[in-house]
């Protein structure tokens, strides 16, 4: 029998790829809700920009700066500082999550091939199916966390989860604020995003399960 959490990550897993299929099956065919909302969120941003001047302005700076080209900037030091310290496990893990989430973009675009809104309000490069920034932020708050989690008190823990949503939820929504995307092209972002991490962790966790001791990791090499 697979234990509970093993249970939730299968779980959720499996979600993460419906949500993926039905927001691509539901823009191409297309379904009539999924238009509708992507429809109605541009234009009620497109109208909220038109009223409020710094709308653009702060929702860029939003994006740029929580953007997955700085969290990538940010896991390249992270992962010279891991190699470094011998912490192979760490170094890796953050190289497969946070690096390589942008072939998988590149890759996921060139499928998904659908063009981006007509009334995009700043320039954004390649197609518009699925988000990059979504895609990219997800994976790489989420695989931040997992490697930053040893080092932060219990009661601390979860501050670090509020800002982790508060940063993915806030770039997804300014990606339609800045009508650059729809809405299920975040949603399909966060999915794969999310599948993504979890695919990575599989393949190597950025710390032991296992401890020989408290406190003391069980292999050499890897990180506390």
């Amino acid at each position: 029998m697979f234990p509970t959490r093993a249970k939730w990550t299968v779980a959720s897993a499996v979600l993460a790829v419906a949500v993926y299929v039905a927001m691509w099956i539901g823009w191409t065919s297309p379904w009539n809700w999924i238009s509708d909302v992507d429809s109605s969120t541009l234009a009620t941003a497109f109208r909220l920009a038109s009223e409020h001047p710094a709308w653009v302005g702060t929702w860029d700076a939003i994006c740029t700066l929580f953007s997955p080209f700085v969290f990538r900037v940010v896991a390249v030091g992270v992962i010279v500082h891991a190699f470094i310290r011998k912490k192979w496990r760490t170094a890796v893990f953050l190289l497969l999550a946070v690096e390589l989430s942008g072939p998988l973009t590149v890759l996921a675009k060139w499928v998904g091939d659908r063009p981006r809104p007509d009334t995009a309000m700043v320039a954004a490069s390649s197609t518009s199916f699925p988000s990059g920034h979504a895609v990219g932020v997800m994976a790489s708050v989420l695989a931040f966390a997992v490697v930053l989690a040893p080092y932060v008190r219990p009661h601390l823990r979860r501050v670090l989860v509020v800002a982790g949503v508060i940063v993915v939820v806030a770039v997804g929504v300014g990606r339609v604020a800045l009508n650059v995307h729809h809405a299920s092209d975040v949603v399909a972002g966060w999915a794969l995003g999310y599948l993504w991490f979890l695919m990575c962790l599989a393949v190597i966790r950025p710390i032991a399960r296992a401890r020989a001791v408290a406190g003391t990791p069980a292999d050499p090499g890897i990180a506390r």
